[in-house]
């Protein structure tokens, strides 16, 4: 794991963690083992929702088999384009809010050589993304909550689909830094969707995030990312299960009849600065 700007996660801490042999630690005494597989668990009693928090291992595995059959490889490439254009210098970290297994993060350092902390509240998901990108810094915590991060020591932060925390994100963005939000646009998985739920409702989530981020960050950037693949049963059932929780829906007899279809993927992406003075 690499020298990165990782804080204390306990209460009312915050103090700079610093890497030991197989822990963390900080100058209060707090202490975090590194795991086996190579993660960091940050996560505090108070910032678990449920004994079982984040996704499933198995929305977890459907959305890893979905980045090895390609789907959802256009709007990766596009945000990896994105933050290439940025020629950040290679001591840059790039922060990824609910980054999953770590297919956008994983492919983006990879790419660009630089440094990656990616975090997400499911152990699961975090410890396939820290066997499948070693050279990352995984993190298991909330990011609805105060970021384990330090202040203004972050050049850019994903938040593809995922978590959003606007406060906690001005606080760690250098003063040029940069973030990139993706979120699904209103015919994303549009026919997938009518078919379990019987209408494919469509709904602009844009200006609500942007009223969300509004006193701290200013869009700069707007552009969209739309592709259109003919899929098997197979990657579709995955694509319930790993992207709108398919479990949830109470049309399982639709699901269990499902048959191969042309499903739209499309995602707005705005990239925003932080406010100055904010």
């Amino acid at each position: 794991m690499p020298d990165v700007p990782l804080a204390c996660s306990v209460r009312s801490c915050g103090l700079p963690l610093e890497r030991r042999e197989r822990a963390f630690t900080c100058s209060a005494g707090h202490s975090f083992d590194i795991a086996r597989s190579g993660y960091l668990n940050l996560l505090q009693p108070q910032d678990r929702r449920s004994p079982r928090a984040g996704d499933s291992k198995a929305a977890v595995e459907a959305r890893a088999a979905l980045d090895r059959s390609g789907v959802g490889r256009a709007l990766i490439d596009a945000v990896i384009d994105r933050v290439a254009a940025l020629h950040l210098p290679p001591d840059a970290i790039v922060l990824d809010l609910g980054a999953g297994s770590g297919e956008m993060l994983g492919k983006a350092c990879t790419g660009l050589s630089i440094a990656g902390i990616g975090i997400d509240l499911s152990g699961a998901a975090v410890e396939l993304a820290s066997r499948r990108f070693p050279s990352l810094t995984w993190i298991v915590a909330n990011a609805d909550r105060r970021l384990p991060i330090r202040d203004r020591s972050v050049d850019v932060i994903l938040s593809v689909h995922g978590r959003r925390n606007p406060s906690e994100s001005a606080r760690v963005l250098k003063e040029a830094g940069l973030l990139i939000v993706a979120l699904p646009a209103p015919d994303d998985l549009i026919e997938l969707r009518a078919l379990v739920q019987g209408q494919g409702l469509e709904r602009d989530r844009v200006e609500a995030m942007l009223e969300e981020h509004a006193t701290h960050f200013e869009l700069i950037e707007r552009f969209q990312v739309r592709d259109q693949r003919q899929l098997e049963r197979d990657a579709l059932v995955n694509l319930l299960q790993g992207t709108y929780r398919g479990a949830r829906f109470t049309s399982w007899m639709k699901v269990a009849a499902i048959e191969p279809m042309a499903v739209t993927l499309s995602s707005d992406v705005c990239v925003l600065k932080c406010r100055t003075g904010g």
